[in-house]
């Protein structure tokens, strides 16, 4: 049986789950003077349902063998990744104001070696997605029952390396291999349309014979029909298409490509949290 967590959440209190996170976000990235807040607002609805109701996963056995992989392709979203496996438990929340300190474990990138609950080391922009698709091969392989997830930037579909990655999950009908698109539409040096287009995204994936879910990726209901879509999808991988808003709930960060890869300084952080906790009001009120 499948190690879950007690109890599902309601859409409710993933919505706060995810208001949490990106408060970690927003701490960790600050506290370090350093990092990438923008793709890890926007992608924080997705890492909150699938470590808190898609993954099979136990914080207390981070290496158990049957347990759901995750790779983050995008891996300069660390900060993200990290304030969701805190707020699961891997490791504390308070060593999220660490990040990228001297001698923390919290590096820029996801270390697998060093970091509970990370199953690939990345940052490499195409590397990751090129990982998982060989993690869901072994799967195969050996008759494991365990599924396999990526989390891709929209930009990193720039990369061609995806798309070899891409061809193969297709090629071996992976149908245990999810790959996630955070479609936020910018990249460092903007939108990503500007810069060099990967759309018609939902399209191209299609045309590499993937089944392809078009979903807000700020919507929770949409996000759980669409991995119980996936899940259900025979004979053939998924890649599931979220569109997203970049830093998502920080007022001044929204939809703004400057914020890719800058740290607020101190008057900035104080508005920003002041805004997430205005949506948890928001949220407390429902």
């Amino acid at each position: 049986m499948k190690n879950r967590r007690r109890k599902e959440m309601n859409k409710l209190e993933l919505q706060k789950t995810a208001n949490e996170i990106r408060k970690g976000i927003v701490t960790a990235v600050h506290s370090a003077k350093a990092g990438h807040p923008g793709g890890s607002l926007s992608a924080a609805d997705i890492y909150t349902y699938l470590y808190f109701e898609e993954l099979n996963i136990d914080p207390k056995d981070p290496k158990k063998a049957d347990r759901d992989r995750f790779v983050l392709s995008k891996g300069h979203t660390s900060p993200g990744y990290y304030a969701t496996l805190a707020n699961r438990g891997f490791f504390p929340v308070e060593d999220l104001p660490s990040f990228r300190h001297t001698g923390s474990y919290l590096q820029g990138h996801p270390d697998m070696k060093h970091i509970p609950g990370v199953d690939m080391s990345s940052g490499s922009l195409g590397q990751g997605i090129s990982a998982a698709v060989g993690m869901a091969i072994s799967a195969k392989l050996y008759d494991e029952s365990y599924r396999v997830y990526t989390l891709l930037g929209d930009g990193e579909l720039q990369e061609g390396q995806v798309w070899e990655a891409a061809m193969l999950a297709a090629h071996r009908k992976l149908d245990n291999f999810v790959a996630i698109i955070d479609n936020n539409n910018l990249q460092i040096d903007g939108a990503i349309d500007c810069v060099n287009s990967p759309y018609p995204i939902d399209k191209k994936f299609e045309a590499f014979n993937f089944h392809v879910i078009n979903i807000d990726g700020h919507d929770f209901d949409q996000i759980d029909a669409a991995f119980k879509e996936a899940k259900a999808t025979k004979g053939k991988p998924t890649a599931i298409i979220a569109k997203t808003i970049k830093g998502k709930d920080v007022s001044f960060m929204e939809n703004q490509a400057a914020w890719h890869g800058t740290a607020p300084n101190d008057e900035q952080y104080a508005v920003a949290m002041a805004d997430l906790e205005k949506v948890g009001e928001a949220l407390c009120q429902k």
